[in-house]
């Protein structure tokens, strides 16, 4: 692992030249008790052709920050920050402006495909009727076969014969297949995968994520994968960004962070995935539970859980960023002490 040195952003040295740059991004809730924040101070860069995979367990705050990117949020939620797409501000856009944006040029695959598909339409008239909100000029004719190629770039067999078919007839995998054919209906810049694997076996899994791949290939289109399980992310993300409690822990390059962890938690994750190429007598836990948001210990959020926190240091207020390298940065304050022993 490269020495730690100067305090730095948790970003690439060159945000002006990223397709989504985001800075400071706060999502709050309002509560009985108050506002409560659900994401605190979240800043990332997603480049051109590139895949950033945001993990960390549920009610880490990954979702919320998802939808706070393509402004689905209800009126509930206070969101302060900087959203930039191709350096334009999206944060405190018009509805109407932002929808010009959403889906166009930042598209999104839901984790519940049955919640989010209409049972009551075909999966081609519910591709067709994306494709339609940006552009309505298109016949029926073209709708369809336009549908259908979707159908086909996300290995759907027999898309012409299957587009007219309802999502029920669909298994769970296919029909996540169809939220990726919808997102990529209007070949947007970048798609938000949140949670494309949730509630699927292994097998298909794996070729949910190729599919991914197989359409990054060919589009170019740039991904931001969300997701609970830092195995799924393995060989598919360029980039990795590590989340607990709403906050970025750890962010670099993807083998930086699984061969040289510079967070605790990172490495407890880790250490919590099954291996094959070696016998444990069984899978190591995380003691404690992710805190609710209004109950947020003060300094590091997962220092009451974490085996080498010493409260005079991590108890304190939150450290900003350290640059363990280039692109790869942590908040632990204790990194340069316990380097050796994360590796």
């Amino acid at each position: 692992m490269t020495s730690l040195s100067s305090r730095a952003g948790d970003a690439p040295a060159d945000p002006a030249a990223a397709l989504l740059s985001v800075r400071d991004l706060t999502v709050e809730y309002k509560t009985d008790a108050g506002l409560v924040a659900a994401v605190e101070r979240l800043s990332f860069d997603v480049g051109e052709r590139q895949t950033l995979a945001i993990v960390g367990e549920s009610g880490s705050g990954k979702s919320a920050a998802a939808m706070a990117l393509m402004g689905l949020l209800p009126a509930s939620a206070r969101v302060t920050g900087s959203i930039r797409f191709r350096g334009r501000e999206l944060l405190g856009l018009p509805e109407r402006e932002l929808r010009a944006v959403r889906g166009r040029h930042i598209g999104i695959i839901f984790q519940d495909a049955l919640a989010a598909l209409n049972p009551m339409m075909t999966v081609g008239d519910q591709i067709a009727e994306a494709v339609t909100v940006h552009d309505p000029t298109l016949g029926r004719k073209e709708l369809a076969a336009r549908a259908a190629d979707l159908l086909g770039l996300v290995g759907i067999p027999s898309p012409e014969k299957r587009l007219h078919e309802y999502p029920h007839e669909f298994s769970g995998g296919m029909r996540q297949r169809v939220m990726i054919a919808m997102g990529m209906a209007n070949e947007p810049d970048i798609l938000i995968a949140d949670e494309p694997t949730t509630a699927l076996d292994v097998t298909v899994q794996a070729q949910i994520l190729e599919v991914l791949r197989r359409v990054q290939e060919r589009t170019g289109t740039s991904v931001l994968l969300i997701t609970h399980d830092l195995g799924v992310v393995a060989g598919v993300a360029d980039r990795v960004m590590v989340m607990y409690s709403g906050r970025n822990l750890e962010l670099g390059g993807a083998e930086s962070v699984f061969y040289e962890p510079s967070h605790p938690y990172t490495r407890a994750l880790l250490d919590a995935l099954p291996r094959i190429d070696r016998r444990v007598p069984r899978l190591t836990q995380i003691p404690g539970q992710l805190p609710p948001p209004g109950q947020r210990p003060r300094g590091c959020p997962f220092q009451p859980r974490c085996p080498h926190a010493r409260p005079a240091l991590c108890g304190t207020e939150s450290a900003s960023p350290l640059r363990v390298s280039t692109l790869h940065t942590t908040s632990c304050v204790r990194a340069h002490e316990i380097e050796g022993e994360l590796r």
